[in-house]
């Protein structure tokens, strides 16, 4: 296992909470230290760790880590702490009006992030990742697993950056420069795979949800969508865009079991796959 250096929560300041970690700044450096929530793995952090280290060393503009760090039950890392720094999510809370520029932007972003190539020697293809998830746990029924992986294997390989976890509270900007943060499922692969779950997210979360990890309405996330899409694809044709939506569904079918398994160490429930299995192709 990876060396954790034991941290004391008394030199540190809690600043947020996400769904599966809590960030605290230091008192006195310019450092802040993401511990995993109880029941998250060692490794898990590691892992991340490890990730973001590589993003790091590629160029990616992202906070430079620093360690592994412990509070003797939740393990985690400390990165650079940016001043003055907000998430697009927070800007958009917080000046609504802003709404269209910041959807503009984080485009232009995810294009940069996606016409990147990636170090395919230290980060992992999502592709095998997905494959792999489905091959060695037993989380989704029989017909469902079968079909997912059928799918898979039709997916082009690629070697550009993915972020993982595609969506505007893991960008910030202190005004000036902007960063990718929470870069542990980095990855390299299609586009899609990053698009499909920020598909979901900006339009089938609901309002509670939505103002819980995003400080926005359901409302705001799908307005996002709307202008985000056509900004990213570089086209308004209503047919362009909708084609474009379908082909994400079965890449959104293949990721969610995994990402609700990763992020919440749970199960779908059994209606879920049920109308999730109808988004694969025939075949």
């Amino acid at each position: 296992m990876q060396s954790y250096e034991r941290i004391d929560l008394n030199d540190y300041v809690r600043t947020g909470e996400g769904g599966t970690a809590v960030s605290y700044k230091h008192r006195t450096r310019s450092s802040l230290a993401k511990l995993y929530n109880p029941g998250f793995e060692a490794d898990r952090a590691a892992a991340e760790f490890l990730t973001a280290r590589t993003v790091y060393d590629m160029g990616i503009h992202t906070p430079k880590p620093y360690r592994l760090v412990t509070d003797g039950g939740r393990f985690g890392a400390e990165y650079e702490f940016i001043p003055g720094k907000r998430s697009f999510t927070r800007i958009v809370s917080e000046e609504p009006q802003r709404l269209e520029e910041i959807s503009l932007e984080f485009a232009r972003q995810a294009r940069q992030l996606h016409s990147t190539k990636a170090d395919t020697s230290n980060l992992r293809s999502y592709k095998h990742a997905m494959r792999q998830f489905y091959l060695e746990k037993d989380l989704v029924p029989q017909d469902y697993k079968e079909r997912a992986l059928r799918f898979i294997e039709t997916v082009p390989e690629a070697d550009t950056c993915l972020h993982g976890d595609l969506q505007i509270g893991n960008i910030i900007t202190d005004g000036k420069s902007i960063w990718w943060i929470d870069v542990g499922e980095f990855a390299y692969g299609l586009p899609e795979w990053d698009l499909s779950l920020m598909w979901t997210i900006c339009n089938n979360m609901d309002d509670e949800r939505a103002n819980i990890l995003f400080h926005v309405s359901h409302e705001t996330l799908a307005a996002h969508w709307s202008i985000f899409l056509p900004a990213y694809l570089g086209t308004t044709d209503r047919q362009t865009l909708e084609e474009y939506t379908r082909r994400l569904l079965p890449f959104y079918a293949a990721k969610v079991p995994y990402v609700f398994d990763m992020a919440n160490h749970m199960v779908l429930p059994e209606a879920a796959f049920q109308k999730l299995v109808n988004l694969f192709p025939e075949g």
